[in-house]
């Protein structure tokens, strides 16, 4: 299995499969965030795979510092162009989380919106954990939101496909042992471009066991942004709220 977020979150295409994120969603998880941890005023706040930048953002407009990361230069420029049309200040850095460390220490942590599973074996994916609770100051929280591996395997479907003028985005999923892969064909202006994903699936306990291990104590989880407990068959995401 290649690397595929190295090259595909680089390109222009990314940003038409994925322009309509749900903003309000992203609103509902800060603040379902903010009422779940305690937080004083202008704490220092590190998000792990910033992507876009919205959850770095919609952070700093509370007042927090944030520092936001990811490998992505595709993701970052545009971040840094929503956070100066948002006036606000994020302190963004180009990294792999594999590798990443800092001399800041956080007050809170975030991995968000499956940003989650995409490296090879469970050693480098349970790092980015890792990372985390060394990137925290004693008492400071760790946010996992992961999808829901369950409801996944219940609910996948194998075809989408969006059609708009001049461009056609067919999307296929499968899963294969423990991956959802999905298979991206873009056809744009004649011309036909072909990218794939893959991440790894954990189940609940399993993602619980990982954070347990690396030290952390499980405060809360939830099953979407809203709020609402954790149904193994129903619920979409998992949204773990953890404390060194």
């Amino acid at each position: 299995m290649t690397e595929w977020f190295k090259d595909w979150f680089d390109t222009d295409e990314y940003l038409d499969v994925y322009r309509n994120r749900n903003e309000e969603d992203a609103k509902k998880l800060v603040n379902l965030i903010l009422q779940n941890v305690s937080l004083r005023p202008e704490a220092e706040v590190l998000d792990l795979a910033c992507g876009a930048g919205r959850h770095s953002i919609l952070f700093a407009e509370k007042g927090f510092n944030v520092t936001a990361v990811d490998l992505s230069r595709n993701l970052l420029s545009i971040a840094k162009k929503a956070a100066d049309e948002s006036n606000v200040n994020v302190n963004f850095l180009r990294a792999d989380l594999r590798q990443f460390s800092i001399c800041t220490r956080f007050d809170l942590v975030i991995n968000l919106f499956t940003s989650f599973g995409y490296f090879e074996t469970d050693e480098q994916n349970f790092s980015i954990i890792n990372t985390a609770y060394n990137q925290l100051n004693n008492a400071g929280y760790f946010v996992l939101d992961f999808f829901n591996r369950r409801y996944i395997e219940k609910n996948l479907v194998p075809e989408s496909v969006s059609d708009s003028p001049g461009k056609k985005i067919i999307q296929r999923r499968h899963i294969e042992k423990d991956r959802v892969n999905k298979q991206i064909i873009i056809e744009k202006n004649g011309i036909i471009k072909e990218f794939n994903e893959s991440v790894r699936m954990y189940y609940k306990d399993e993602l619980l066991n990982a954070i347990a291990c690396a030290g952390f104590r499980i405060n809360r989880y939830f099953g979407d942004s809203n709020g609402k407990d954790f149904d193994l068959e129903n619920s979409p995401r998992i949204i773990i709220i953890a404390q060194k």
